[in-house]
């Protein structure tokens, strides 16, 4: 009897959360520090940033709190009070990837397969060998609407892989398929308007494309992979990689305004948003990530300045708001640190799925994030 108890304590949760619909949104490489205290002036130089003077107009105040507030005001005004938000070290609450190597696709398979696989040790894209959430539960009854996935690097058809999945993704510099006015205009203009990279397009393009798919096939499932960050950072440019940051939190903003206008996804919908990756936390490397794997395979010759991988940058967040999400705000440490591989059985258990049915071996949904009362359904 009392293993039989048992048993049905473990079920029961599974199947009373009932969101109709979840979205996911990776701002690729944005650190867990800008998220939870802003811009970070000891990262400013004259390499970096072009207009100090702005920057500081735009971004700075007296404490961590408001410089947050600031750089990522939706985040911080309605995410942060009616939603959840992890990662907040400053609170003792820590995120981080559990895959070994801090780079951007063994990130996003840990992300969509709900577990880390070392043998993607790059970024190289090739086709991903493991089958995502989203291709397994696209298969499942009730989600006859095909998935959109929506990217700015190019790299996301191989990381979803699809030629085998069937989804719909839409990455790096691909045209939308739609046949509407709106389409052929965002065609038109990724066409005119040049990248400063040959690999990633800008966000905007990737948020409308996605926005198109949203209104048109109204999916239950569809991710939108962000990437202006992660490059800008790249290339050095503090300064715009704090302006992509607070795009992207306008971003986030509109979507869920278009979220909660939509007959079906008003109060139905969950917004999971995170990162594949952190960064380094100092002058000399918070352009950075990698652990000291990553670079002793891809890179052996950097080890002697970064014996020890790019620190912190395994180091990530999230932030949720919508149906079955706890309002909790910053959740607070000590406890066990949540991982990027929960996100999965998170999403399934949100949708009413059983996340053991997708993989035995799924990393368990993130307790914190789920609404410990469930709402009742409404229109």
């Amino acid at each position: 009897m009392r293993r039989f108890i048992l048993c049905l304590m473990l079920l029961a949760p599974h199947a009373a959360y009932s969101a109709q619909n979840v979205i996911v949104v990776t701002l690729d490489g944005v650190r867990w520090q800008e998220v939870y205290r802003g811009l970070d002036t000891r990262l400013i130089s004259s390499d970096n940033v072009t207009n100090k003077a702005q920057l500081l107009a735009d971004f700075d105040a007296p404490d961590n709190q408001q410089k947050a507030r600031k750089l990522m005001p939706f985040v911080w005004q309605t995410m942060a009070t009616e939603g959840v938000l992890l990662g907040n070290q400053d609170v003792g609450s820590t995120m981080q990837v559990s895959n070994n190597w801090y780079i951007s696709y063994p990130g996003y398979n840990e992300l969509i397969t709900g577990r880390a696989d070392n043998r993607i040790d790059s970024n190289t894209p090739r086709a991903n060998p493991n089958i995502s959430f989203f291709e397994w539960l696209q298969q499942r009854p009730g989600f006859a609407q095909p998935f959109g996935v929506f990217a700015s690097w190019d790299v996301f058809p191989a990381i979803f892989n699809r030629a085998r999945s069937g989804l719909h993704i839409n990455a790096g510099f691909t045209p939308g398929s739609l046949d509407t006015p709106a389409e052929a205009l965002l065609n038109t203009l990724q066409q005119q308007i040049p990248s400063p990279w040959e690999h990633v397009r800008l966000d905007a393009f990737t948020y409308h494309y996605a926005l198109q798919y949203l209104r048109t096939n109204q999916p239950r499932l569809l991710y939108i992979g962000l990437g202006e960050s992660d490059d800008f950072a790249h290339d050095g440019n503090y300064e715009q990689y704090i302006r992509s940051i607070h795009r992207s939190d306008a971003l986030l903003k509109a979507l869920w305004q278009s979220i909660q206008s939509l007959p079906g996804y008003h109060n139905q919908t969950a917004l999971l948003v995170t990162t594949d990756h952190g960064r380094g936390a100092t002058l000399e490397d918070w352009q950075h990530h990698s652990s000291r794997q990553a670079i002793a395979k891809q890179a052996p010759e950097l080890l002697p300045s970064a014996p020890q991988g790019i620190t912190g940058s395994q180091y990530i967040w999230l932030a949720a708001i919508g149906k079955d999400i706890a309002s909790g705000g910053v959740v607070k440490g000590p406890g066990k640190p949540a991982t990027l591989a929960q996100v999965a059985a998170t999403v399934l258990q949100l949708l009413g799925q059983q996340p053991s049915e997708y993989h035995s071996d799924i990393a368990p949904p993130m307790q914190s994030v789920l609404a410990t009362t469930l709402q009742e359904p409404t229109q």
